[in-house]
């Protein structure tokens, strides 16, 4: 059977019965922390201009723009809520820089508002497929600066879309066909601080929904999406990958148990750096006035990201974010790492440079990117005393996972710096909507705390 042909059937067949339990609680907690992030994104500079856009985009009435409670078209919802999913840089993530929630929420949301309502066994099954089908692909992608959230993520809105629709097998091959001329996007927007990654994680979002209708309309797309002579393993994999790694075990194997809910509200690649530090501050006694110097070594993919000498830029949040120097600094003055801590009256205090400028990062040559968390850091102090951590697995990996008051811990950061929108009340109502969401009759009924006007 041709690879598409069996990642289609996948897709298109699943049942939420097929899912395992671990599998189904993951779902639902990237869909909190989804709705966390756009909870406490909604009104960060760059995102009011793209909900601004989606309304002068406007279309027809057919999905809200969360926390705003604007009806415009699905796509262009999707696309506004993704964009804000992403603002902040707390949704969940894969090692080579895949998000996949930041898009598959809210094509998912969109979609089930488009359709007039879905179940929650229903929208379950369908991030829990798209978010697989994304994640075998990428872990067979090289990429080599095309950013992972632009070339993959389409696909597994596209699933996400297609099975909401409820797409016929033909029509869902027809859809991820058109997500091969959609699958693209550079790093270098975010080496160079700009905030376009949030346009990627739109783009997906919306892209996957347009996919899905097109396909449903009859218009068809590339049959041989993956593995023809211009397919997909053609352009980002060089013809080198192993179909087994790709649809092998579907349905008994899951790939998507491999992302990681982040604990910091910062690029995934500074998080083990954080966990290092916090470690030597709890049990060494680590304290800004006794550093004499950091050093904290990283793979080369790691250090172009996040390791570069920390300065402020056009946008003093998102250079912070992707900084292992001022995350390091920043947790050890203020002994936690908030959403607050990256607004730029924090970002910019005094107390943070003379720090910042004793802390160096450096990277490994000779770690490849199936280490791209690692952070190997050594804390010489100002007694002569050399300290030392490593970290592989950061807090929030599937070999290091978030507590359930870690995440609830995380929600209500969110909640505190979204403003408060939702009351207490409605907030532990939101909360028990998705941790039953398999009994949950109509979706919507979630979408309902999601708006301003509550």
């Amino acid at each position: 059977m041709k690879l598409e042909e069996k990642l289609v059937n996948f897709v298109h067949e699943s049942r939420f019965e097929d899912m395992p339990d671990a599998q189904i609680l993951l779902m639902k907690q990237v869909l909190i922390n989804a709705l966390g992030a756009i909870i406490a994104g909604a009104e960060t500079p760059g995102c009011t201009e793209a909900v601004a856009q989606a309304r002068e985009w406007g279309g027809k009435d057919e999905a809200t723009i969360l926390v705003y409670g604007d009806r415009v078209s699905a796509g262009n919802a999707a696309f506004a809520n993704a964009f804000i999913a992403r603002a902040l840089v707390l949704d969940e993530a894969m090692v080579g820089g895949l998000h996949v929630g930041g898009s598959a929420v809210p094509a998912a949301l969109a979609t089930a508002e488009l359709v007039g309502g879905c179940n929650g066994r229903d929208l379950l099954t369908a991030l829990a497929v798209g978010f697989e089908l994304a994640c075998r692909m990428h872990l067979a992608t090289v990429y080599n600066g095309f950013d992972a959230t632009g070339v993959c993520v389409v696909f597994g809105a596209t699933a996400v879309a297609g099975r909401l629709l409820s797409l016929t097998k033909d029509q869902l091959w027809n859809a991820l066909g058109h997500a091969l001329n959609r699958a693209g996007g550079s790093w270098q927007g975010t080496i160079d601080g700009s905030i376009a990654a949030r346009v990627l994680q739109g783009t997906a979002a919306q892209g996957g929904i347009a996919n899905a209708q097109l396909a449903k309309r009859g218009i068809t797309g590339p049959v041989n999406f993956l593995e023809g002579i211009y397919g997909y393993f053609h352009l980002f994999a060089g013809d080198k990958y192993d179909p087994e790694m790709v649809g092998g075990e579907l349905g008994t194997r899951f790939d998507l148990s491999k992302i990681f809910l982040k604990k910091y509200p910062s690029c995934g690649t500074t998080n083990a750096s954080i966990d290092a530090i916090l470690s030597l501050m709890e049990e060494e006694g680590v304290t800004p006035d006794n550093v004499a110097e950091i050093n904290v070594r990283v793979t080369p993919f790691t250090f172009n990201l996040t390791g570069k000498p920390f300065s402020y830029g056009d946008n003093p949040r998102v250079s912070a974010m992707y900084s292992i120097q001022y995350c390091v600094a920043n947790t050890l003055v203020r002994k936690k790492c908030r959403l607050r801590h990256f607004d730029e009256t924090w970002v910019k205090a005094p107390e943070l440079i003379e720090l910042i400028n004793k802390i160096h990062v450096f990277a490994n040559p000779a770690w490849d990117e199936t280490k791209q968390l690692v952070s190997d850091m050594e804390v010489r102090l100002t007694d002569g005393t050399v300290l030392r951590r490593y970290v592989e697995f950061p807090r929030g990996t599937a070999e290091n996972p978030l507590t359930s008051d870690d995440l609830l811990e995380k929600f209500m950061d969110c909640l505190s710096y979204g403003g408060n929108k939702l009351s207490p009340a409605n907030s532990d109502k939101l909360i028990a909507l998705v941790n039953r969401l398999e009994d949950l009759e109509d979706i919507r009924d979630l979408i309902t705390f999601l708006t301003d006007q509550n």
